[in-house]
């Protein structure tokens, strides 16, 4: 690693203008896109919540659909960045070299990163704020504490978005993304309390589930959605902002090996 690639990131305002042409270009898909984001969470909260949910009395002092909404909310807030971060995030980069072109006006590599990482958290955030409307339709928001949902999404949807760029710049193809979804996304969504307690957990892998970003998103949606306050909540926000910080850090020190040659 050279000094180059390892000094300190430099912003501007001029990401915007990267938000501002993804923003653009998804318009013209955004009502197909949008349903796109909205049907797996949809399927696993309509389908295991009443089908699983009639089996189940309640769990976590509430009932079984509840419990799974506020989880879907944050697995769908990571779903959705994982995947513009990488696949978008890769097509831009490497396929359609849409970043070259914009390197070539008076803006940094810096500023073409960040504008991504803050799409990817943007567009993540549209999905995780409709499964919750969609919660609230069904009765299952108990709070207007729900409101404080809204900047725990962003913030979630962004340190993914700096995990899922931590791939783009490492990945050769499109193939290369499989490895991440079968070894980080779809564990998490599994043992990170989306579906179930961390409780029911041997106490290893309830240890283990507890330093993932997820968890942390998960404890703070969770109370806030049922008129609740989260235990700890300064400790959870530390961590995601933890995770969001150092995965975008790699993310720009990778890109810059890969791209300032």
């Amino acid at each position: 690693m050279t000094s180059r690639e390892l000094a300190p990131p430099s912003f501007s305002s001029r990401h915007l203008h990267v938000w501002r042409r993804n923003s653009l270009v998804w318009r013209k898909l955004a009502v197909p896109s949008m349903l796109g984001n909205l049907a797996d969470p949809m399927i696993y909260m309509l389908g295991l919540g009443y089908g699983l949910g009639a089996m189940l009395t309640e769990v976590g002092g509430m009932s079984y659909i509840a419990f799974l909404a506020s989880g879907i909310v944050c697995s769908s807030t990571m779903m959705s960045a994982s995947f513009e971060a990488m696949y978008s995030g890769f097509s831009r980069m490497h396929v359609q070299k849409t970043w070259d072109a914009i390197l070539n006006a008076p803006i940094s590599l810096d500023d073409v990163v960040l504008g991504e990482a803050v799409w990817a958290a943007s567009k993540s955030f549209l999905s995780g704020v409709a499964v919750l409307l969609v919660a609230w339709a069904l009765g299952l928001v108990g709070s207007p504490l729900a409101l404080a949902v809204l900047p725990v999404i962003f913030v979630t949807g962004f340190t993914f978005a700096g995990m899922g760029l931590v791939m783009t710049a490492l990945s050769p193809s499109y193939d290369f993304f499989m490895y991440y979804f079968t070894l980080a996304v779809t564990p998490m969504m599994l043992v990170c309390g989306v579906f179930f307690p961390l409780e029911q957990l041997p106490a290893p892998l309830a240890a283990a589930a507890q330093a993932l970003p997820l968890s942390h998103a998960v404890a703070l949606v969770r109370p806030l959605m049922y008129g609740g306050l989260p235990p700890g909540a300064l400790l959870h926000l530390a961590v995601l902002a933890g995770y969001a910080m150092v995965s975008f850090y790699v993310a720009l020190v990778l890109t810059r090996r890969r791209l300032l040659k």
